[in-house]
């Protein structure tokens, strides 16, 4: 075993890292290899999600599940792996992260039933709460103030990027093999983020921060985002006034407000009042709600609508989204360094409203659908609305909050992104008529998913118009995260 406390000491250096240097671009590497590890796994599993119903004999609620379980461990600790880095050491809880995750990828990848392959994701989305919120922390409490808002956009660029190529990584995989060894490729890149880790990374951490953990709020997280979950999935088939539904509403509306009162009376919460008590946090976050909940259900319901309906091969489908990924990779730095020099409004305003373009195109796929005229021009759009995006919304959302709460923003904002898509993927297919075997009838899922988009453009519109209203460019207060995004 590895003794944390030797290859991560727990002092604290000052922010000085200059991304020119050979320490700056190492370090870079590392954070975002190792958020990849967890971008790649959310998206990599949308593409292989036929062959595993196939295999395992699942309906569509277990391909559901099989989403959610990740989603919601992930979205439930990501505000206490953030803490963790905060109190801890921001390396040491990144290094505990992966490691926990390549265990959880390797369980994943050896489940023989339904049941252990979601408790296998769900051990995996809480490895993903711990490095996720640690490696955006590591860069934006370690790097020169004149440094952060362009590696915090390069970062968003390059995550964004591996995003992109999960879907064409798990096609190709499931072809030349099985669908088993989308989980088994993240042994070797944990091992190299490991090692660059322990070779490249200063500790940091929060010197203010004391005491325990918030286990309980996280806890209670759980609960309310579980039992919200499972009633939205479950209400297309028994119907809403079922107990199936009715009672896991209830319990997770009751861990939701237990939550709230947790968070509230807490000593330490992870989610301290003082840092969602800025308007402008609250803000960014509330478009984030909105965006990442319609791009969650829109990448679920898209590669099956590829294979399924207009019968793309799972490399195919995969390589379909490819041009996401070169939009995002050309444009996502230099959208980032715009929005620090003229704020985050236009972009975010701008942004959501290309997602919700690229939703309309959308709506022409269909059985007989042609990839140059057809899938291309969807693609196109998509990337061009995340790379106008992301990298803004991201270092907004960073530069809202004090340096010292970077883990804690960064959680936050994780949080807020993953709990809207693990309720997007449940309640929008169910609002779409998308049930039991449904996702192997071309006829049905294809009507289905006609409504599905549609309301994903909605959602989009909606991010749209309530950025342009309340996001406001951030006022220069002193110790905030990237003074160069103002």
């Amino acid at each position: 075993m590895v003794d944390l406390d030797v290859v991560c000491p727990p002092h604290v250096v000052p922010p000085s890292v200059r991304l020119a240097g050979t320490q700056g671009r190492w370090l870079l590497t590392a954070t975002v290899l190792g958020s990849s590890l967890a971008s790649i796994d959310a998206t990599v599993v949308n593409i292989a999600l036929p062959a595993i119903g196939r295999d395992l004999g699942m309906e569509f609620s277990g391909l559901q599940w099989t989403l959610t379980a990740y989603t919601l461990t992930l979205a439930s600790f990501i505000l206490l792996g953030g803490s963790a880095g905060d109190r801890y050491g921001r390396r040491r809880v990144y290094l505990v992260g992966i490691l926990w995750f390549a265990v959880a990828s390797v369980l994943c990848a050896v489940a023989p039933t339904e049941g252990l392959l979601i408790g296998a994701r769900a051990v995996q989305g809480f490895g993903a709460a711990l490095l996720t919120p640690a490696s955006l922390a590591i860069i934006q409490a370690t790097y020169a103030e004149a440094d952060r808002a362009r590696a915090v956009g390069t970062w968003a660029g390059f995550s964004g990027v591996a995003s992109a190529l999960g879907p064409f990584l798990g096609g190709w995989l499931i072809e030349a093999g099985s669908w088993r060894w989308i989980f088994l490729i993240n042994l070797p890149l944990a091992v190299l983020v490991v090692w660059l880790c322990l070779k490249h990374i200063p500790e940091t951490r929060d010197p203010a921060a004391r005491g325990r953990l918030d286990v309980a709020g996280a806890l209670a997280g759980v609960v309310g985002l579980g039992g919200i979950s499972y009633a939205l999935i479950s209400v297309p088939t028994p119907g809403a006034a079922s107990f199936e539904v009715i009672f896991p509403a209830g319990l997770g509306l009751a861990g939701l407000i237990a939550f709230v009162l947790i968070e509230r009376g807490a000593r330490n919460p992870m989610l301290p009042p003082t840092v969602f008590g800025l308007s402008q946090f609250r803000a960014i976050n509330a478009v984030t709600f909105l965006v990442y909940g319609a791009i969650g259900a829109s990448l679920f319901l898209l590669v099956l609508q590829l294979q399924v309906v207009s019968g793309f091969s799972p490399l195919v489908a995969g390589s379909a989204l490819l041009p996401i990924t070169v939009v995002v990779l050309i444009f996502s730095a230099r959208s980032g360094a715009l929005a620090s020099r003229i704020g985050p409004r236009v972009q975010l305003t701008a942004g959501p409203l290309v997602l919700g373009l690229a939703m309309l195109l959308g709506l022409r796929l269909q059985a007989d659908s042609i990839y140059l005229t057809d899938v291309l021009p969807v693609t196109v759009v998509f990337g061009c609305g995340l790379a106008v995006m992301v990298a803004p919304l991201t270092s907004a959302a960073l530069a809202a909050a004090p340096v010292e709460h970077a883990g804690i923003a960064s959680g936050v904002n994780n949080a807020v992104a993953r709990a809207a898509q693990l309720l997007a993927v449940a309640a929008i297919p169910a609002a779409a008529g998308l049930t039991g075997v449904a996702y192997t009838d071309p006829d049905i899922f294809s009507a289905a998913f006609r409504a599905a988009i549609g309301i994903c453009a909605l959602l989009f519109l909606a991010a749209a118009v309530l950025a342009a209203i309340i996001v406001r460019r951030p006022r220069n207060v002193p110790g905030h995260a990237a003074p160069a995004s103002r």
